[in-house]
This record gives structure tokens, sequence and C-alpha cells, in this order.
């Protein structure tokens, strides 16, 4: 993944029910997901912009705006210097138009 996959430029939403082993699994905006209380997500932009979807106290969506870049090959760092969330690491597992799997990297 040296280069971003153009697939990853969309809104995605977590989809809980398909983690694994420390494998979080997103699904695109649209998908059939059933009822949950609270689904958080998040969403790249081609300009570097992250938007990341928290779950509300209402459990609606609420979005905080942040950065995304590419670290290395596979590894993306999340940064918000505008909100008071801590930056973080993903791994990107596979990213297609139907599913994007990740993994936290360690601090």
């Amino acid at each position: 993944m040296n280069e971003i996959p153009r697939s990853l430029f969309q809104k995605w939403w977590h989809s809980f029910e398909e983690d694994t082993g420390g494998v979080t699994v997103y699904r695109p905006e649209g998908y059939g997901f059933p009822l949950a209380r609270g689904r958080g997500g998040m969403e790249f932009l081609t300009d570097g912009a992250f938007i990341d979807y928290l779950v509300g106290p209402a459990d609606a969506p609420e979005s905080v705006r942040g950065r995304w870049r590419l670290v290395e090959d596979r590894r993306l760092a999340l940064s918000f210097p505008e909100a008071d969330l801590p930056d973080r690491e993903l791994q990107v597992l596979s990213c297609d138009e139907q599913i994007l799997t990740t993994r936290a990297t360690p601090e």
C-alpha cells in the first residue's frame, strides 16, 4: 500500500460484529448493519483531512475533525490538533470498496 487505495476515501462504519483477534472491521456507508446502540466510524478525505465519528451520549455519532498521513507502507498516523483526542496509528490490513480492516499499532 505504498499508494493509498482510492477505496479508502469514503465514510466507514465500525462493524464490531465482525471484529476478531485485534482486527477492527469497517463497512461503507449504506451497508446493511444489524441494529445496534451506537456505531462509530471514520472518514478519510483525499486532502489529508480525517473525521472520527464517535458514539455520542444519545448513541448518535459525533464528528471530530483531524488529519491523517501515511507513515510507512500500510501505517496511517491520525492526529487531532484541534480536539482533545490522543493521536493514534492504524495499520491497514485490507481495503476495497466493501471492507476496511485495521489493527491499532502499539504506542
